[in-house]
């Protein structure tokens, strides 16, 4: 149970919590009234700004030079501050688990139950960080303080709050799936009604990765593309970090933070990630100790569940002051958050607690070799994503990263595994070199775009049955088939071209699919129109770049065709339900022809019966049916408002966009690729960038859109890394300004 009180802390109720079981009452503290805001004292940060030294170049990239890692991170915090504004402050609000209370909304007291129990766990291991570590976080803090206090106009309605290093390193301090518990209570709702029905399918996000060695190379020298594909809101955020003699590197940090998610280059190596979405959580029925409340029985013996209390204060619906406490309860094998009438569910997570990303990504950026970078792989901080690696050595890695639990079991998503001693859970995780990696293959490349890692390189298969952990099964999606039909090749390429391949623009679903559709509907005796639109499909060169004709018809065709299936599926006992990707085609995806599969259709008829529709709703939503694809799909930020080539990566597109509908009914670009950096190791070393959305959130900013007509057009921006390069290309320069250090 939790208690709520408000004004003089009185009128206590029972609270409803949602996710966690609550055993226990609150000892509520004496009545006293609520402390009237008083003047916050913060310290003089002067001295620290005058360390570090901005250099914005061309497209406000800030390249941020301190004396040291806290000035520079000092720095980090300002210029992002100057760009996103709020949004930085409000990230470290939520990691204190405060936001309840400051923004005055009482919504977000489930989620500041469970921030504030990963912000006590940064708190109790902040001084096992390494110093160097504390001052990337307290410098971050200190900067975002700072930039506050220096424009109060900004944040009037906020009461002053004085950032510190613990705030940070909460938000990048690892918890349990908070997802798969959601997940699970709502499947346990959905099998008690309907014990049939169909588990939910997992949704997820793409990115794609190359590296080359330098055998196919035109100079030599290793060649890496970072290319996810977030949402545009994700937040990354284009930087150069510089402390001479102890750091120099250069690409996103995310938005709000100092070591969320990092990948870039530094002068000798440089890495990009994809997810890969490992099972990291498992969830353990317990059994209840019957006769000592509060008591699970494992190996052999009682053990105590213990109460951990949680104090949340937010502001009710009339204003005031409030609090309310919790409880999390916690075990050793993981806190519960469900029980029974004689079970308790909890979930083990191998990220639970741990708080080490941020000094295993600051080891990262500082290697200035491989050994070096698998040494602070080594460290194991960083529980997913697959790491795709090059450097100036001429070294190429691929591996499929995970802290990944060694199962002593079936691996479950959300069916409990029932444990009565340690035997039947997890223990160890499974060593980092034992996880599957690509060192230097023949060809010369690797290659992720989100599928397992069995073929990142086509010459260098890794073979499931060498791998006896919980690792997803074999599967080439058509995304990665065509990143890999762009680059198994023997062609030797420069930075230049490996450029433009990214930017290729090829539909392969097209190839696969397109020859039967064509010649079903010629089989069928269409009408002239219908002849005169399957011509238009024929005559089309596969691709979604801006000018093509025929690629908005394709597209509408097949979702025509996907929708009839799932809706013939859906009334039909006999079929399976709901279709996998495979049912679509003739010739399912099969480990036997890994890149020539899925092929052909394999419902022709219903192809046929769905193409006048989809001409039909093409033709009512955009006037005609021949339209071209950049007429429909746009790139709009500000007053910028251009036709864009990019499509889905379910369709096979490797330039993957995503679109949401505008009020006037065009597809406006707002996810896929954003943020691309593509990296020679020279020396120095050569790069190139694009970040679509601009540097900048803010509206009147001239690096809110400034990008935005570039990417479009499938160009990108000459990075500035060296101190020549950042002063010819220098449009600003300057230290932090500060103001006075009280705030009434």
């Amino acid at each position: 149970m939790g208690r709520k009180c408000n004004g003089w802390r009185q009128g206590i109720q029972i609270a409803q919590l949602g996710l966690i079981l609550l055993l226990s009452t609150c000892v509520v503290p004496p009545r006293q009234p609520v402390r009237p805001m008083v003047p916050v004292v913060i310290p003089d940060y002067t001295n620290l700004a005058q360390k570090v030294e901005i250099t914005r170049t061309d497209y406000g990239v800030p390249h941020i030079q301190g004396d040291n890692l806290k000035a520079m991170a000092f720095g980090m915090a300002w210029c992002q501050m100057e760009d996103y504004g709020a949004r930085v402050a409000e990230s470290l609000i939520a990691a204190r688990g405060i936001a309840a209370k400051v923004f005055a909304n009482p919504a977000l007291i489930e989620s500041d139950f469970w921030r504030k129990r990963s912000y006590n766990r940064a708190v109790e291991t902040y001084h096992h960080l390494h110093q160097d570590t504390r001052d990337v976080l307290e410098g971050f803090a200190a900067g975002v303080t700072a930039y506050i206090k220096s424009h109060p106009k900004e944040f009037a309605e906020w009461p002053f709050l004085v950032f510190t290093g613990h705030d940070v390193s909460a938000l990048t301090t690892g918890g349990p799936n908070r997802g798969l518990i959601q997940r699970f209570k709502r499947e346990l709702r959905q099998q008690e009604q309907d014990p049939d029905a169909p588990r939910a399918g997992v949704s997820e996000d793409g990115s794609n990765s190359w590296a080359f060695a330098p055998s196919r190379t035109t100079t030599g020298n290793a060649i890496l593309l970072r290319n996810p594909h977030l949402s545009w809101e994700a937040g990354y955020y284009e930087a150069h970090l510089i402390v001479p003699g102890v750091i120099d590197f250069y690409g996103d940090i995310r938005i709000g933070g100092a070591f969320a998610i990092i990948g870039g280059f530094n002068r000798r190596l440089g890495w990009a990630t994809t997810n890969n979405a490992p099972d990291l959580d498992e969830i353990y029925e317990l059994t209840l100790d019957r006769n000592r409340p509060d008591h699970f029985l494992f190996d052999g013996a009682s053990i105590a569940i213990r109460h951990v209390p949680v104090e949340i204060e937010y502001v009710d619906e009339e204003g005031k002051l409030a609090f309310e406490v919790r409880e999390h309860l916690e075990t050793p094998i993981g806190p519960v958050f469900h029980s029974s009438e004689s079970s308790i569910f909890v979930i083990r997570s191998s990220n639970d607690g741990e708080y080490r990303r941020g000094e295993q990504y600051l080891r990262m950026m500082q290697a200035t070799n491989l050994e070096e970078w698998k040494t602070a792989m080594h460290m194991q901080a960083i529980g997913s994503s697959n790491y795709t690696y090059a450097d100036a050595d001429g070294n190429i890695l691929y591996v499929w990263n995970a802290k990944l639990p060694e199962l002593p079991h079936e691996a479950q998503v959300t069916k409990p595994i029932r444990a009565q001693r340690s035997s039947d859970i997890w223990t160890h995780i499974v060593p980092w070199d034992r996880l599957p990696q690509v060192l230097n293959p023949e060809g010369g490349y690797v290659q992720n775009s989100n599928d397992p890692p069995y073929y990142t390189n086509l010459n260098d298969y890794l073979d499931p049955a060498e791998y006896q952990m919980n690792l997803p099964k074999p599967r080439l999606r058509l995304r990665t088939q065509n990143s890999l039909q762009l680059i198994h090749t023997e062609d030797k390429l420069s930075l230049e071209d490996v450029v433009a391949l990214k930017h290729n623009m090829k539909m392969l679903l097209a190839d696969r699919v397109k020859d039967d559709l064509v010649s079903a509907v010629r089989a069928s005796e269409p009408s002239a129109e219908v002849i005169e639109a399957i011509q238009l499909i024929e005559d089309w060169d596969n691709t979604v770049s801006a000018k093509s004709k025929g690629s908005v018809l394709f597209e509408a065709w097949w979702q025509a065709y996907v929708k009839a299936l799932k809706e013939i599926v859906a009334t039909d006992e006999s079929m399976a339900s709901p279709p996998s990707d495979d049912d679509y085609f003739l010739y399912p995806w099969s480990a036997e022809e890994p890149i020539e599969t899925p092929r052909g259709l394999a419902y022709p008829e219903l192809a046929v019966e769905v193409f006048p529709r989809a001409m039909e709703s093409v033709r009512s939503r955009w006037g005609s049916w021949d339209v071209a694809w950049g007429e429909v799909h746009r790139v709009r930020r500000g007053d910028v408002d251009v036709p864009v080539g990019g499509g889905s990566s379910g369709m096979g597109c490797f330039r993957v966009l995503s679109f949401g509908t505008d009020e006037d009914g065009k597809q406006v670009a707002n996810r896929g690729d954003g943020w691309v950096l593509v990296v020679e190791f020279s020396d120095p070393p050569r790069a190139y960038s694009i970040l679509a959305y601009g540097q900048s959130s803010r509206e009147d900013s001239p690096h809110f859109n400034d990008q935005a007509e570039m990417f479009a057009r499938n160009e990108m921006k000459r990075v500035a890394f060296t101190f020549q390069e950042i002063r010819e290309h220098s449009i600003r320069r300057y230290n932090p300004e500060l103001q006075s250090n009280r705030r009434d």
